[in-house]
């Protein structure tokens, strides 16, 4: 993929994906979705790469939609990407990126960018963050998944003030209302979220997906669903390498060397 929207790079084995057009404030026309959700595909395929970092260049994480390169999608109905992709906004909860990700903020983060923050793992967000569901001031609501989890994150009148008003939240108030997991100053969201990504790439990665997965399954199908796979799900993975591993870094009181395998 010749990624020019975004900026795609390995660290260790955290994948940095940055939105990259700050001359436009980093608005999303479709091209950058589409290359972001390739992105995905790569991190979700690659064995090397054990967590996600999304952030975006300069000094805005989004703008948000270029509505006039949205309304044809909308108007058909349709939102369909390319093979070998994945929803960054986790649209089709059975196919959703395996590996974990987090998410660095500061500046706008409008429309498409607060529901990429309802779709990430753990978020990371400047004080000077302003965070909005502008929907309803264009003439339309959002269809990103901002309906269907706002409301499981911060409770339903909190959520209602945002989606029907598509008033702004500041990054403190994001922070106090539990939709941001750390709040830093300006230009340190990057850094900061890169240390949460390299910590979790440190872990047994089987393991990991495993977490996610299992909380996943209890948010979407319900406790009842994840708690009869906890112990099927770990069969397989107390055969793997790193369990043994595991066992071996405990009795020799050593950090562990996880390989994924």
């Amino acid at each position: 993929m010749n990624y020019t929207r975004i900026k795609v790079e390995k660290v260790g084995n955290v994948l940095s994906m940055g939105l990259n057009r700050p001359e436009k404030r980093n608005a999303f026309d479709i091209q950058m979705y589409e290359e972001l959700a390739y992105a995905y595909g790569e991190l979700d395929r690659n064995p090397d790469l054990r967590c996600g970092l999304l952030y975006a260049e300069g000094e805005h994480f989004t703008a948000g939609l270029e509505l006039d390169k949205w309304a044809p999608v909308f108007s058909d109905g349709k939102w369909g990407i390319p093979a070998g992709c994945i929803h960054p906004l986790g649209l089709d909860e059975d196919a959703r990126c395996r590996k974990p990700v987090v998410m660095a903020i500061r500046g706008r983060c409008y429309t498409i960018g607060f529901e990429l923050m309802l779709a990430q793992d753990i978020r990371v967000v400047a004080t000077d963050a302003r965070i909005a569901l502008l929907e309803v001031k264009r003439g339309i609501y959002p269809v990103g998944g901002g309906t269907v989890r706002l409301f499981a994150e911060i409770g339903w009148g909190n959520a209602m003030r945002y989606l029907l008003t598509g008033e702004e939240m500041s990054g403190g108030e994001a922070y106090r209302l539990g939709l941001a997991q750390e709040l830093v100053d300006p230009g340190k969201e990057f850094e900061r979220a890169m240390e949460i990504a390299t910590e979790i790439a440190k872990r047994a990665p089987l393991g990991v997906m495993a977490a996610l997965n299992s909380a996943r399954l209890a948010k979407v199908y319900g406790t009842k669903a994840a708690f009869a796979k906890l112990l099927p799900d770990l069969l397989p993975i107390m055969k793997s390498e790193d369990a043994i591993e595991g066992v071996m870094s405990f009795l020799e009181r050593r950090e562990a060397n996880f390989k994924g395998r």
